[in-house]
């Protein structure tokens, strides 16, 4: 039995090309930054972890919310395969107890906050917004988009963002942990406009705030699926 099922909804995906060098200290032992086309990258992204049940039990008052992560993308050779994965910088939930299981048995980086989400449409388009509350201060990012789902192409960036099917994390410095991830492969819908209002030093530290001046490379909407998550285990 898989240790945890869901949805990860609408997924609103901000990503910024940046130098790898700042990445060396977040890299899990085991794994190395995963390129695209010679390009590093770190997201930012918003969505709804919806239908959640950990180990086939729906917990009550924890089967629907938001969260907000910032993450990189990592590989890891292993019996003659690439493995292909994600680092979590920080990931962000209004629900304590998702915090304590994440943090105590994975190993992450999750924080409680209060949040708040609006997902609405009209004739035209569709607008996504995912906002969290620091400093007596409201964050947000928000999209508005095209409604007809397009598909991601293969060998394209927005490819590369969504392909990533573990996720890795430090231990100490001797060992790191591993956990797969499963989905089919996503749609998306294409983003008419966007806006990011947020404090990232405050938020995810000194090493990050320089994204408060960088512009994205690239946005988009993926619309998500089910998903599971499996036990994780150790890498030496």
């Amino acid at each position: 039995m898989s240790f945890l099922t869901a949805e990860w909804n609408d997924l609103a995906m901000f990503n910024y090309e940046i130098d790898p060098k700042i990445l060396e200290n977040y890299v899990p032992k085991g794994t190395e930054i995963d390129l695209w086309n010679d390009k590093c990258y770190i997201s930012l992204i918003g969505f709804m972890f919806e239908n959640v049940k950990v180990l086939g039990i729906k917990v009550p008052f924890h089967i629907n919310f938001e969260e907000v992560n910032l993450r990189f993308y990592v590989k890891r050779f292993e019996n003659g395969i690439w493995k292909r994965g994600v680092v979590f910088v920080k990931e962000i939930v209004p629900k304590h107890a998702i915090s304590i299981v994440a943090n105590t048995l994975y190993n992450e980086h999750y924080q409680t906050m209060k949040m708040r989400n609006s997902r609405t449409e009209n004739e035209t388009s569709k607008s996504f917004q995912y906002e969290w509350y620091k400093n007596a201060k409201w964050n947000s990012i928000a999209m508005t988009t095209e409604k007809k789902a397009i598909p991601i192409e293969p060998n394209s960036e927005a490819e590369f963002i969504t392909e990533h099917y573990f996720g890795y994390t430090n231990y100490n410095k001797d060992k790191s942990i591993e956990y797969a991830v499963s989905h089919p492969r996503w749609e998306q819908l294409k983003v008419i406009q966007s806006k990011i209002n947020v404090d990232l030093e405050s938020i995810y530290g000194n090493d990050f705030k320089f994204l408060q001046d960088l512009v994205p490379t690239s946005e988009f909407l993926a619309l998500g699926s089910k998903i599971t998550i499996e036990g994780k285990k150790t890498i030496r």
